[in-house]
Formats: C-alpha cells, structure tokens, sequence
C-alpha cells in the first residue's frame, strides 16, 4: 500500500506526500534491522551465558580431576621411594610391604577429560562468547597443557613397568591387582582422594609366593635403576602439576571452590 501510494503521489508529483512516504519506509526498515539486532544481541547474550556456565561445569570437574592427579602420582612416588630405598640399604620393608610398593609404583592413571564445551568454542571460532578473560585464560591453558597426557603415556610405556610386568609371575600381579590395584572414586568425590592407592591392603599370596617375587627384585640387576627412574619421573610430574603449572592449579580450586 506505501509503495502504490508513493507512486500515485509521484505521478501526481505531490512530492511532499512523496518525501513522507519514503519516510515511512526508511523508518520503517530502520526500526526493522534495529529489531533484528536487537533480537540478535539477546540471542548472542543468551548464548555466552549458556557456554559460560557449561564451561564453568566442565572445568569444576577438571578441577576435581587435577586433584585427584597430584594426589594419586604423589603416592605412587612415594610407593617407588620406599621400594628403591629398600632394595639400595635404606629402610627395609617387609617381603610384603616392599612386593606391594614394587607394584604400586608400576601404577598409572589418567581421567576422562571434560572438554567438549572448549572444542566445540574453539571449533566453531566462538571462544569470543566467554566474555570473563580469566575464565578463558584458565579454559585455554587447562585444555591445551601436555602434562595431563604425558604423565599417562610415561605411565603407560615406563620401562620399570614394562620390567615388573615381564619378569613377575602372572598370579603375583593378578593378586596384587586385585587386592592392592587402584580404587576408582566417584567423580567429584574430594574425600576419597588420597585412597586411590594409599590404602591398606593385605594380597592373598602365600609366604613363597611372595618371597620368591621378592627375589626377583633383589636378584635382576635392571629392576633398581629402573625403578629409580620411574621415581624421577614421577616425581617431576608431581612438580610440574604442583609447581610449574601451579597456578593453573590455584585458578581452578578457586573456581571449583574446593581446598582439598
């Protein structure tokens, strides 16, 4: 009807009602596109606020998963000392306590990672919707950090692990893996924390059993330097997590509100 009536105005060049017309419509749009931003903007808030606290969540979660890392490797160091000092003349250690610390340090554990808001921001180009620099900052880092990975790939092809896995009698480790093997934790459980491994355990394995594994230990020259350095390398991967990368560490404690 604007336009008709813009033309019949035009042919009877009444230009004032012509002017007027026009008016209309670029108002019109004017209001229109700004109706369409508008609507826009709300959508795009709404949408940085959704993956905002999705990534919140996921790494709340991550924090619980790094605490569980600095813990567990913690004690598995503490395992591979223990036996290392017992097999060179330091503080000796029952058959038992020292076959059970031998295993524990062969011990690795990873978790799964809760990533899937941070690649899908990143995926898409969207990462700009977290709009709190810290809470980006920390995501970033958290995500792309290689100790996560690296500490489960030495874990996984350590030579003291690949040794104890070769040279001990296979009804040793199944019974030590089942008696004295990780315990899984419930995510976001903080008090189970420290007895992922660090646990009291008895393994059903008669006395020869376990004094002959012990022999192996004593006897095969590889088995001290290998767990020697097993030990260093755990223990610079505790570092890393508690020192290096601490303040990673401090960010998401802060965010997960947790002080374990």
């Amino acid at each position: 009807m604007v336009l008709r009536r813009a033309i019949d105005n035009f042919r009877r060049r009444d230009w004032a009602s012509v002017a007027i017309e026009i008016l209309v419509v670029v108002v019109g749009v004017f209001i229109g596109l700004q109706a369409s931003n508008w609507n826009q903007d709300r959508e795009t808030e709404r949408r940085a606020e959704v993956f905002s606290e999705r990534l919140k969540s996921d790494l709340r979660e991550e924090a619980w998963g790094y605490e569980t890392q600095v813990a567990y490797y913690s004690d598995v160091a503490d395992y591979a000392r223990r036996a290392a000092d017992a097999l060179s003349g330091g503080p000796p250690l029952s058959d038992e306590a020292l076959l059970v610390a031998a295993y524990r340090a062969t011990q690795y554990s990873g978790n799964i990672r809760r990533r899937a808001t941070y690649d899908e921001l990143t995926s898409t180009g969207e990462i700009g919707l977290i709009r709190e620099p810290a809470l980006r900052d920390l995501a970033m880092r958290v995500y792309t950090a290689p100790m996560f990975d690296n500490v489960v790939e030495e874990g996984m092809t350590s030579e003291y692990r690949h040794w104890f896995r070769l040279h001990m009698p296979h009804d040793v480790q199944q019974t030590l893996a089942d008696d004295c093997g990780d315990k899984f934790i419930a995510v976001g459980d903080y008090k189970e924390i420290d007895s992922q491994i660090d646990y009291p355990c008895a393994p059903r394995l008669s006395p020869e059993a376990i004094s002959g594994a012990v022999a192996i230990l004593r006897n095969d020259k590889q088995a001290l330097p290998l767990l020697r350095l097993r030990l260093a390398d755990v223990e610079t991967s505790v570092a890393n997590m508690t020192t290096y990368f601490g303040d990673m560490r401090v960010g998401l404690r802060a965010l997960a509100g947790k002080q374990p």
